[in-house]
Protein backbone atom coordinates (compact mmCIF):
# COMPACT_ATOMS: atom_id res chain seq x y z
CA UNK A 1 0.00 0.00 0.00
CA UNK A 2 3.26 2.39 0.33
CA UNK A 3 3.17 2.33 -3.05
CA UNK A 4 0.19 3.87 -4.04
CA UNK A 5 0.00 7.75 -4.74
CA UNK A 6 -2.27 9.24 -1.99
CA UNK A 7 -4.09 10.84 -4.87
CA UNK A 8 -4.73 7.48 -5.87
CA UNK A 9 -6.20 6.40 -2.14
CA UNK A 10 -8.50 9.33 -2.34
CA UNK A 11 -9.75 7.98 -5.37
CA UNK A 12 -10.24 4.73 -4.60
CA UNK A 13 -12.07 6.25 -1.40
CA UNK A 14 -14.46 7.93 -3.48
CA UNK A 15 -15.29 5.27 -5.48
CA UNK A 16 -15.83 2.16 -2.93
CA UNK A 17 -19.75 2.58 -2.92
CA UNK A 18 -20.16 3.39 -6.22
CA UNK A 19 -21.16 1.54 -10.08
CA UNK A 20 -21.09 2.66 -13.11
CA UNK A 21 -23.87 1.53 -15.29
CA UNK A 22 -24.31 2.16 -18.94
CA UNK A 23 -27.81 1.33 -21.25
CA UNK A 24 -27.58 1.11 -24.38
CA UNK A 25 -30.34 0.01 -27.12
CA UNK A 26 -32.99 0.97 -29.73
CA UNK A 27 -34.97 4.37 -28.18
CA UNK A 28 -38.16 3.89 -27.27
CA UNK A 29 -39.92 6.38 -24.37
CA UNK A 30 -39.47 4.82 -20.94
CA UNK A 31 -36.51 4.25 -20.63
CA UNK A 32 -34.63 6.50 -18.32
CA UNK A 33 -37.59 6.15 -16.21
CA UNK A 34 -37.89 2.26 -15.99
CA UNK A 35 -33.95 2.27 -15.84
CA UNK A 36 -33.89 5.31 -12.51
CA UNK A 37 -37.32 3.31 -10.85
CA UNK A 38 -35.40 0.06 -10.48
CA UNK A 39 -32.17 1.77 -8.98
CA UNK A 40 -34.74 3.99 -6.61
CA UNK A 41 -36.35 0.98 -5.24
CA UNK A 42 -33.16 -0.49 -4.25
CA UNK A 43 -31.93 2.49 -2.37
CA UNK A 44 -29.47 3.45 -5.18
CA UNK A 45 -28.61 7.31 -5.57
CA UNK A 46 -27.87 8.62 -9.24
CA UNK A 47 -24.97 11.33 -8.53
CA UNK A 48 -24.37 11.47 -12.51
CA UNK A 49 -26.07 10.94 -15.44
CA UNK A 50 -25.81 11.62 -19.15
CA UNK A 51 -27.99 10.34 -22.17
CA UNK A 52 -27.83 10.83 -25.77
CA UNK A 53 -30.09 9.35 -28.53
CA UNK A 54 -27.82 8.38 -31.57
CA UNK A 55 -29.78 8.22 -34.53
CA UNK A 56 -32.60 5.84 -33.33
CA UNK A 57 -30.22 4.11 -30.59
CA UNK A 58 -30.90 5.73 -27.13
CA UNK A 59 -27.38 5.35 -24.69
CA UNK A 60 -27.24 6.65 -21.39
CA UNK A 61 -24.25 6.34 -18.51
CA UNK A 62 -25.21 7.38 -15.17
CA UNK A 63 -22.88 6.87 -11.96
CA UNK A 64 -24.46 5.22 -9.21
CA UNK A 65 -24.22 4.95 -5.09
CA UNK A 66 -25.28 2.09 -3.32
CA UNK A 67 -23.71 2.76 0.15
CA UNK A 68 -27.89 2.44 1.12
CA UNK A 69 -28.62 -0.52 -1.34
CA UNK A 70 -30.28 -3.28 0.86
CA UNK A 71 -29.01 -6.13 -1.97
CA UNK A 72 -25.89 -7.51 -3.19
CA UNK A 73 -23.73 -6.37 -6.52
CA UNK A 74 -25.14 -9.55 -8.11
CA UNK A 75 -28.70 -9.29 -7.14
CA UNK A 76 -29.32 -5.74 -8.01
CA UNK A 77 -27.09 -6.37 -11.83
CA UNK A 78 -29.66 -9.10 -11.96
CA UNK A 79 -32.84 -6.76 -11.57
CA UNK A 80 -31.14 -4.37 -14.02
CA UNK A 81 -30.67 -6.80 -16.51
CA UNK A 82 -34.33 -8.37 -16.40
CA UNK A 83 -35.48 -4.66 -16.14
CA UNK A 84 -33.19 -3.72 -19.61
CA UNK A 85 -34.83 -7.37 -21.20
CA UNK A 86 -38.41 -6.08 -20.03
CA UNK A 87 -37.83 -3.12 -22.40
CA UNK A 88 -35.63 -4.16 -24.71
CA UNK A 89 -32.35 -2.83 -23.80
CA UNK A 90 -28.97 -4.03 -22.77
CA UNK A 91 -27.67 -2.70 -19.27
CA UNK A 92 -23.77 -3.17 -18.13
CA UNK A 93 -22.97 -2.47 -14.50
CA UNK A 94 -19.38 -1.85 -13.04
CA UNK A 95 -18.17 -1.23 -9.81
CA UNK A 96 -16.16 2.15 -10.42
CA UNK A 97 -13.44 0.89 -9.21
CA UNK A 98 -13.06 -2.09 -11.99
CA UNK A 99 -14.50 0.66 -14.38
CA UNK A 100 -11.42 3.62 -13.20
CA UNK A 101 -8.91 0.23 -13.48
CA UNK A 102 -10.02 -0.30 -17.38
CA UNK A 103 -9.99 3.03 -18.34
CA UNK A 104 -6.73 4.18 -16.35
CA UNK A 105 -3.82 4.95 -18.67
Amino acid sequence: MDDIPFHELEEESTTENKVVITVVGKDRIGIIAAITSCLAERQVNIEDITQKILGEYFTMILVGDISQCPVSLAELHRDLNHKGEEIGVKVYMQHASIFRAMHRI
